[in-house]
């Protein structure tokens, strides 16, 4: 089953740019490796609006937003997860706006440190963030005209949170996933057996549209998804193979399961190969004779 990412979108940023009935999208100027062309934010509501992740803490997105706010009441501002690419602007957008916040709960690991461990992705955490509601999965909240349903996906980030807006048949999906890449899932941050469950979850719902964190949206997602986790399913494949074939480390497996991918995300590759090896470890299919860390040595159980 062939994967098909999207990378045409164009940014406008500054603009807001309508991509459904009563719901705008605003891009931040923050592209990246990992951001793509930069953080969507959205404005949902006719009346009195919603805002999902407002993004980063950047002086000219924030004035964008409340140039496409255009004075009307925002009385929610809802965020997806919690790196800094999605939630430190809310502060300052709350301060203007007077919203109340909603979100799965504030940021956490996905699971604890072990001895002596550094979360590689510290920097990336927005640790400040506290929402004023916190919604568990199904839960609804209710706006003028407007209704969300919070689909709690973890795995990229173990708060991770996706929004579908009734009646409409569209999920803002966050990072979870994404029309232009795989999603990164870096322990001890993310868990790539809560990503695998969370895809799952998704395959039994009938939305029939996404809007991501960032990029383009989703057209079919069933697909899409289905496409996903076949993938996520050929890398953990590769894992074992590069076993069987003598590999016993993360950085050997890397050089050639990752061969044809810009060496600036070798990094994040080699996390993305420590969560699927948690993972098997976990079900008994690999061991190690030490520690599960980027630096250990694996072995086919």
């Amino acid at each position: 089953m062939a994967l098909a990412f999207n990378t045409q979108f164009t940014s406008a940023y500054g603009e807001a740019v309508p991509v459904g009935t009563d719901i705008v999208r605003v891009t931040a100027n923050n592209p990246g490796p990992f951001s793509f062309h930069g953080t969507n934010s959205y404005i949902v509501g006719r009346d009195t609006l919603a805002v999902i992740d407002p993004g980063p803490d950047d002086e000219a997105h924030l004035k964008a937003l409340i140039a496409a706010i255009g004075g009307k009441p925002v009385s929610h501002i809802l965020v997806t997860h919690t790196h800094r690419d999605h939630s430190p602007l809310v502060p300052r957008l709350k301060d203007l706006t007077g919203a109340t916040t909603v979100a799965e709960g504030p940021h956490r690991p996905a699971r604890p440190l072990r001895i002596g461990e550094i979360n590689p992705l510290d920097a990336a955490a927005d640790t400040e963030f506290q929402p004023d509601i916190t919604l568990g999965d199904g839960d609804r909240l209710d706006g003028d005209g407007w209704t969300f349903e919070a689909v709690l996906t973890p795995g990229h980030a173990a708060n991770h949170s996706a929004f579908a807006l009734d009646g409409t048949g569209i999920l803002f999906s966050g990072d979870h996933v994404m029309a232009w890449s795989t999603s990164i899932v870096a322990p001890p941050d993310g868990s790539m057996r809560d990503y695998m469950n969370s895809l799952d979850k998704l395959l039994k719902r009938d939305d029939h549209r996404y809007l991501p964190g960032h990029g383009a949206a989703v057209e079919d997602p069933a697909s899409f998804v289905a496409g996903l986790r076949h993938h996520r399913i050929g890398r953990e494949k590769a894992v074992l193979d590069r076993l069987a074939a003598g590999d016993s480390t993360i950085p050997d497996m890397v050089r050639v399961i990752y061969k044809d991918t810009d060496p600036r995300m070798h990094g994040a590759a080699g996390l993305s190969l420590l969560a699927h090896i948690e993972d098997l470890v976990a079900r008994g299919l690999v061991v190690t004779d030490g520690e599960i860390a980027i630096d250990g040595r694996y072995r086919l159980a």
